[in-house]
This record gives structure tokens, sequence and C-alpha cells, in this order.
């Protein structure tokens, strides 16, 4: 065994790249146990992946990536007028994102002045190889949170090459169900929920032979045998905010390795466009930490909670004064489309809820509607706030994590405000 320490020393003045070499080959002999971790020692940035081998993510080729090096091209000044731009869209599964980047010759204000893009959409399950190219259209831009100065993320709309729009795009519907409902204003809350997962596929700091203890500490939790990945969390809230999403809050989720994040309230089809963007922009930031975020509404069978996009909805006679009878207006339509609703909720036409809407772990039934005050084993929840001060909004407590959010606040404006 020899003292890694004095290699390092010696070498803190060498070419980097040189040095990489160097990192590289300690830290495979740490895993190989040839090295000692503890004989891995010193203060370059260089060694920071041979000095901490995560035996969590061994199997995960971005967390054994030197976060380092990249960094030191990340931090290269953009030539004056330049732009990178990062479309980023939906694809064929309804719940996945895609994305690519282009370079612009100027800072674009608003997706107006974006060019429409293209795309084969035969490699993402929306087109056949015969006749690939799909359309992208960009309809929000927000400031790139990874990149940084004038970069910015581009969400897209697609459509096919006769210009309709692809069969996951429901963003072009729900915009039509939203213009028509306009003025009632209605507002929008989504509370994501997610878990996230290590390269074997199982929640992040689970025992690889076994489950943790059982669910009671870990919602809101605090301390490292409750809660894991923090950074990752509050890493995600920083970005989202850079980027201009009204991201409004974040917490440990009654599961552990699940967690939740908040955005809204936004109005109209906005709180569509803020939670995708917020969706790529944790996926990421899991990336660089090596981990896989999982929208799965049911990821571990069992008695273990699921992930729902519980989601709060209002219109402007809701918010005033008496707004609790509009609510309840709105109670009553709901429990007469249950079904409808139901088939909104989750890219699966409802398959993926029925894992999670059992009527156990703060959930529903998915066969049955119901509704009450605080209650979180219903359809819809009353907050007790509202109840009290009789107004408010509602809680729909059905969606999937894993939803289209497009499709679930186009389904509750057609049943809620335009009765149909």
């Amino acid at each position: 065994m020899f003292r890694a320490n004095l290699t390092i020393r010696s070498l803190q003045s060498c070419n980097p790249c040189f040095v990489v070499v160097i990192d590289s080959a300690l830290t495979f002999l740490t895993r190989q146990k040839v090295l000692s971790p503890s004989t891995v020692t010193g203060k370059s940035p260089y060694f920071s992946n041979a000095r901490m081998p995560n035996s969590t993510l061994e199997n995960s080729p971005n967390a054994v990536l030197n976060k380092a090096v990249a960094e030191r091209y990340r931090s290269l000044p953009c030539p004056d007028g330049k732009v990178q731009a990062t479309y980023i869209w939906i694809d064929g599964t309804g719940e996945n994102v895609r994305a690519k980047t282009r370079t612009l010759d100027f800072v674009p204000a608003k997706a107006e002045e974006l060019p429409t893009w293209n795309y084969d959409g035969s490699s993402t399950y929306q087109a056949e190889g015969t006749n690939s190219d799909t359309y992208l259209c960009p309809v929000a831009v927000y400031s790139d949170p990874f990149a940084r100065g004038n970069n910015k993320l581009v969400l897209c709309d697609t459509y096919k090459y006769n210009k309709k729009p692809t069969d996951t795009n429901k963003r072009n519907s729900c915009l039509q169900a939203m213009e028509a409902a306009k003025e009632h204003i209605p507002w929008f809350g989504i509370e994501q929920e997610y878990t996230l997962l290590d390269m074997d596929m199982r929640p992040l700091g689970w025992p690889k032979n076994g489950f943790p203890g059982p669910q009671g500490p870990y919602y809101c939790g605090v301390g490292a045998n409750k809660v894991y990945a923090r950074d990752i969390v509050e890493s995600h809230y920083s970005a989202c905010l850079y980027a201009g999403v009204h991201i409004s809050g974040t917490n440990a989720e009654v599961m552990p390795a699940q967690w939740e994040y908040q955005v809204g309230p936004c109005e109209g089809i906005s709180i569509g466009d803020q939670l995708w963007i917020s969706r790529y922009i944790l996926h990421r930031v899991a990336e660089d930490f090596g981990v896989i975020v999982t929208f799965d509404p049911k990821p571990i069978e069992g008695d273990w909670n699921g992930a729902g996009a519980h989601t709060n909805f209002s219109t402007k006679a809701m918010r005033e004064e008496g707004g609790i009878i509009e609510i309840e207006k709105a109670i009553d339509k709901l429990s007469r489309n249950h079904l409808r609703h139901i088939q909104a909720y989750d890219p699966k036409g409802g398959k993926d809820n029925e894992r999670r809407l059992t009527g156990r772990h703060e959930t529903s039934s998915i066969h049955d509607f119901s509704a009450g005050v605080a209650n979180r084993g219903a359809s819809i929840r009353i907050p007790r706030g509202c109840a009290e001060e009789k107004k408010g909004y509602l809680e729909d407590r059905r969606p999937a994590s894993n939803c289209d959010p497009y499709s679930v606040c186009e389904a509750l404006v057609r049943t809620c405000i335009l009765d149909e």
C-alpha cells in the first residue's frame, strides 16, 4: 500500500488534464480496495471522487464524472451576441421530456421571437421512420440555470408533418379551454411528488437487501436517518427560482426518498408550462448528482405511500366572499364526471392510478368519488381554512404524479367552468 497523499501533493502544480488521469486511477484503485480511502488525501478539487467513494451510486456514470473538470469549461465566457437555447418537449410517452440545444445570434425576450425547429420523431415514439421530421414550436422561455448568462430554456409544443398536434401535445386543447374560460380567471397550484432512485432503480438510501423503518418519521423530517439527498432538493429549488418558475415550497414526503415541491398559484395555461419546465430542471439537477428521478405514482408496492400531483383550483368567484357556494357547485359537477377525470389524470388513462388510489395511504378509492373538509382520504379536499372563511379553493387529490398538467387543468376547466 503506498501513500496516495504524497502523489497528490507532488501533482498539485501539474497540468489538470494529467491530474484527472491520476484521479481516475486512484478512484479505480480505491474501489478495487487496492487503496484505502483514508490514504487518498489532499486538497485538490480534482480528487474529490477518489477521497469519497460513494457505494450507493457506484453504478452511476454521472456520479463518477468529475464536476470540477466540467466547471473549467462551463465558466468560459460566451462570445457577445451568442446564446444557447435549449428546446424542451414532451415525448411520445406523455410523461418524459427530451431536449436539444442550438445557438442563437440574439437574446430572445419571448417565445414568439424564437424560430421553429424540428427533430426525429421516430426516436421519441412520435413518428414513423419514413416520415420522421416533427416540429418544435416555442411556447415559453425561461432563464437557463445550468448555462446561466443570457442562455435560455425553451418549452415547445410538438406538431406532426401535417402541422397537426402530436398525440401527446395536450397543451393545444388545454390552451383553447383556458381561452374560453379566461374571464373566470382560473388559478392552479400543483403539489408535485416524486421519488429519488439509485441506478439499481431502488429508492435512494434504502438498504440493498431490505427496507427502512416504517413510515412515520420521514414526512418533513430532519436528520440524516430520516431524509436523503436534500442537496438535490435545495439545488432544484434554487434553479427553479433562477429560471423564473413560480415554485412556492418544498418538503420531504411520507416515504423515505420521496419529496414534494409546489408550483403556483399560476393563472391559466402557465401552470402546465411551469410544471413541465420544473420537471426538466429536476431531472437535470439529479443527473448532475448521478441520481434518477421517477414520477411513478406507486414506485414501491406494499405499505408505502404513492406519489401524486394534488391540484389546487379556484376561480375568481370562489376566491370572493361567499365563494364556498361556488366551490360546492364545482364539487357537484366533479362528482358527476369522476370517470372522465380519472382517465385524464395519468398518461395511461387511469391504469397508473389504479396502483395508487386504493383508499389507503392518504388516497381515495379510484372507483368512488368523495369530498370532505380537511380529509386527505377524499377525492376532493376543502382546506379547513377555506371552510372557515367560506371562500378559497378546492384540492383535487386524484391526479397521479406522472400526470400531464395540461390534461388535468383542462379537465377541471371544462367540467367546472365550461360545463362540458
